[in-house]
This record gives C-alpha cells, structure tokens and sequence, in this order.
C-alpha cells in the first residue's frame, strides 16, 4: 500500500536539500501533485498530509474529482495539453494554466475568463515534434502578444525536456529556461518531475510536478 503521507514527507526533504545547494529555500518552490488517473479519494489523502496545489492533464477526467473535492482548500492547475474547444471548461475551473503555447488559445482563455487568470507559457525546448509548447525563438513576440489580453496574468514558463536516464543530462534544459525566465522578468518556473524534479530545484523550479513518487505508479 503507498503510504502518500510518508512519500510527501519524502519528497519535501529532497526538495529542501535541492533548493539549499541553489541557495534557497523549501518555500521558495510549490509542489504540484499530479493527479492524472488518481481517484479523489487518495488526492484527499495527500490533501490531509499537505498538498496543496494539484495538476491535471485531461479535461474530462478532471472534472469530476472537482466537484468531489470542492470542499478541500486545493489550488488546480491544468498542464496538460489544452484544446481550444476545451478552454471555457479549464477557465471556469481551474485556478491556473500552465500550458499557453500558441495565440489561438490564449484569445479564447481571454475571451472565456471572468476575472484575472495566472497563465504559464509552455515553451519546448528541445524542439520535440511529438510535445507542446512554443519554440524559444518565438517567445518574445508571444509574451509581447500576451500583454495586451487583459484577463491573462502572464506568471512564468513551463517546459517539459527530454527524458534521460541520467536527470543530469536534463540540467541544460533547465539551466537555459531559468535564464530565459530571468531576462522577461517572470516570477514562475515550472519544471521538473518525479524523475528529475531536484535538478530542475537546483536551476531554479518555482514549482515541481510530481505524480508517480506521491501516488505511486500510474494505472491508465
């Protein structure tokens, strides 16, 4: 049986050791549990040990365990890939959109919010066909773009890198956005999951996306 209290416990010491060795703080960096086939009953659980901020990928899973959880003081960010005709959805429930990568979106998240919605730009930076997010060479006329949406609360970036065996061979990906995040001035940086998430601590991760180490592996 996976403890989810004990691996919290876990987790936020290795986060603590990683944002010490870059001079910082625990506090300094959210973790956002993953919750992408885990049912409400075990998001309670990590809510009862501390959690949060929670990560959903799919609209339609989504849903449900909102409206069961709703009495939890939980903060919902959606990082999945996001369709355009799910936006109203996603804008109406949750509290943050990590994964903003193209103007189309971003006009109908505008155009949908009822009040000021905190957004990540999702930028790609390997250049991986098969994922999302915007090519760093574009990102300055997209935040420029995105400035003037007023419902959109531009915070920081996103990225999902490569996956290496070695979270070592991930650092340039991070090192990179944390020095792009730093020249646009942006508060947030979202990188780093359960395989690699200390590395992305160390180059700067403002938030963390951890599933497989609280919950254990993922069922689909």
């Amino acid at each position: 049986m996976i403890d989810v209290r004990e691996n919290y416990r876990r987790i936020l010491d290795k986060i603590q050791a990683a944002a010490e060795r870059s001079g910082r703080t625990r506090e300094a960096v959210k973790l956002i549990a993953v919750t992408k086939t885990v049912p409400p009953d075990r998001i309670r659980e990590a809510a009862e040990a501390g959690i949060v901020h929670v990560g959903e990928n799919r609209v339609q899973e989504a849903l449900p365990k909102l409206e069961e959880l709703r009495d939890l003081p939980l903060t919902w960010h959606f990082i999945g890939h996001l369709q355009t005709n799910k936006a109203k959805k996603v804008v109406e429930h949750f509290d943050w959109i990590q994964c903003v990568d193209r103007r189309e979106l971003a006009e109908k998240l505008n155009h949908t919010a009822a009040k000021s919605l905190p957004v990540l730009i999702e930028v790609n930076m390997a250049g991986e066909v098969t994922k999302s997010g915007i090519d760093p060479s574009h990102l300055q006329t997209f935040i420029e773009d995105l400035a003037g949406y007023e419902r959109l609360r531009l915070r920081g970036l996103m990225t999902i890198p490569p996956f290496f065996d070695n979270p070592e061979h991930v650092r340039p990906y991070f090192r990179k956005l944390r020095e792009v995040s730093e020249r646009f001035k942006l508060p947030e940086l979202s990188m780093g999951m359960s395989h690699d998430f200390e590395v992305a601590v160390e180059e700067g991760a403002t938030m963390v996306r951890i599933g497989t180490l609280l919950f254990g592996e993922r069922h689909e």
